[in-house]
């Protein structure tokens, strides 16, 4: 199942698993937030009612984006004008669409047998 949200004033086409990247978001690193403004819904290619549903997603980051420069000059003024800037973002992992919940996938050390404890004698 998928969903299209809109957050940030832009929209994603999102599923369970994917990780997007969006406008700055209140939050700390771990936890969960509800993404209510969901557009649109499809399953199998058939669309879903959209009524009283949300995606769930865990925040992994916040972070900044790449440095743009922004440069004024105006000619045979003497002027030039040159700033940077770095917006602010959050890094969204999505949990669930609707119902439809999908685990995180982690790599699980196997369960070793109970090894007796060596004695000394």
């Amino acid at each position: 199942m998928f969903a299209i949200v809109r957050t940030g004033g832009k929209q994603y086409r999102v599923a369970a698993g994917d990780k997007i990247v969006v406008e700055k978001m209140d939050g700390e690193a771990g936890a969960t937030v509800a993404l209510g403004d969901v557009l649109f819904a499809g399953n199998d290619g058939e669309a879903q009612s959209t009524d009283g549903l949300s995606v769930s997603a865990r925040i992994i980051a916040q972070a900044r984006g790449e440095k743009v420069i922004v440069f004024k000059k105006r000619r045979r003024h003497n002027y030039r004008r040159r700033n940077g800037h770095r917006q602010y973002h959050t890094i969204l992992e999505i949990l669930s669409v609707g119902g439809e919940h999908k685990q995180a996938k982690q790599a699980e050390a196997p369960v070793e047998a109970h090894a007796p404890a060596a004695t000394d004698a």
